[in-house]
């Protein structure tokens, strides 16, 4: 089951893609609800994994991958309509190939890289600034659109949360350097 929900995280995102590129009338709003319902089963299928005791390599690697694309393509789709700018966007999804590369050499050591706080508020911010990004209200705060000082936020936050990833495990990157 929580894998399944995974796998509907990762085959919403060409919907939302769709809906946040298409000219409907109400386009952005069904985008933000379907993306919400995504973001939603970020939550339920860690919970529901961890409460019945099915955590699982692939189960782990498919909420992580979902997670990802689903950040990634709203993301790409949000500067594609001009509702994002490229510079917070660009800090986000390098963070994510950032981090999935160190996973990666991590996991060919015989390592696990575990979520940390720092990912679990990051993903929150991140899925909060895409969110009001597609509902964007109608008066700026200041220079910025409310979404758009959540969007700076959530990429203030991904650094922070790539620092502690990669400073947590630079230590297996050396080893694996030191071997080449």
């Amino acid at each position: 089951m929580p894998d399944l929900l995974a796998l509907a995280r990762i085959l919403m995102v060409p919907i939302v893609m769709a809906l946040l590129t298409s000219s409907h009338e109400h386009a952005l709003g069904l985008a933000a609800a379907l993306f919400a319902i995504a973001a939603a089963t970020d939550f339920f299928d860690g919970y529901l994994a961890r409460r019945w005791g099915i955590t699982t390599i692939l189960g782990a690697f498919l909420d992580s991958t979902a997670d990802k694309l689903l950040v990634s393509g709203s993301l790409i789709a949000l500067v594609a309509i001009d509702r994002a700018s490229i510079w917070p966007v660009l800090i986000i999804i390098m963070r994510e190939f950032i981090v999935m590369a160190l996973r990666g050499i991590t996991a060919i050591e015989g390592h696990m890289v575990q979520p940390s706080i720092w990912g679990k508020i990051k993903a929150n911010v991140q899925f909060g600034a895409i969110f009001f990004a597609m509902l964007r209200f109608a008066d700026p705060w200041g220079a910025l659109y409310f979404d758009e000082w959540l969007m700076w936020l959530a990429a203030a936050v991904a650094v922070a949360s790539g620092w502690q990833y990669a400073s947590g495990f630079w230590h297996v990157v050396r080893k694996v350097d030191a071997k080449a």
